[in-house]
């Protein structure tokens, strides 16, 4: 079966077309309604690549926090959020474009050549890059990328679900459950709330009539 697990093609094609330092890149909260969009790039050692990397959300939470150590020991990782005021100035696309070019500034390596998960290339990169999509199930390189991302943005969740009780940020991640829904009605928005999604502009708005 093609592409069942990602693998080290995208990279060593790359490589023989004289790449030294390719790195895969993926972010992860496009779809939340609260809390930061994050990106991570990676540079993965070709000798010394942690087994089992596969796409984080094909992975247990188990085994992603496993290959999570394994990658900040064995690899090159960089991981940055963007916070809600950008998302909101923004809008959540170019905030995860902005995000990933920042993870790859944030790498301080002489990277050449980057594979982007999903079909939009972010303007700023140091290099040439290359649109991967469904990357983080068909390269390595992105596979990584989407565990370091989604491991610190979950985190980062549960962090603020200390901070902001009644939301369940640590079970859903700012994602729009039933639960997460029904909060935002009952206990209103907090500032970690993006303002520019419909749900929660709908209830800080829902007093004044507003056109779209």
């Amino acid at each position: 079966m093609a592409h069942e697990k990602p693998n080290f093609e995208f990279e060593t094609q790359a490589m023989a077309q004289g790449a030294r330092c390719v790195v895969g890149v993926d972010e992860a909260g496009r779809g939340p309604l609260a809390g930061p969009v994050t990106a991570a790039a990676v540079w993965l050692d070709p000798g010394n690549i942690p087994a089992g990397l596969n796409d984080s959300k094909k992975l247990s939470e188990k085994r992603r926090f496993a290959l999570f150590d394994a990658l900040m020991r064995d690899a090159n990782v960089a991981c940055v959020h963007v916070g809600v005021d950008e998302i909101d100035a923004l809008n959540i696309r170019n905030a995860s474009l902005v995000a990933m070019v920042r993870a790859v500034a944030a790498l301080n390596l002489p990277v050449d050549h980057v594979l982007i998960d999903g079909n939009a290339m972010p303007q700023g990169l140091p290099c040439p890059g290359e649109c991967v999509v469904k990357g983080d199930a068909r390269s390595l390189s992105i596979a990584a990328a989407s565990i370091i991302a989604k491991t610190q943005r979950d985190r980062v969740m549960v962090d603020l679900a200390q901070q902001y009780p009644g939301y369940g940020w640590d079970q859903n991640a700012g994602y729009p459950t039933k639960a997460h829904r029904a909060a935002l009605i009952n206990l209103g928005v907090t500032p970690h709330h993006r303002r520019s999604f419909k749900p929660v502009h709908n209830i800080l708005y829902q007093d004044k009539s507003v056109s779209d």
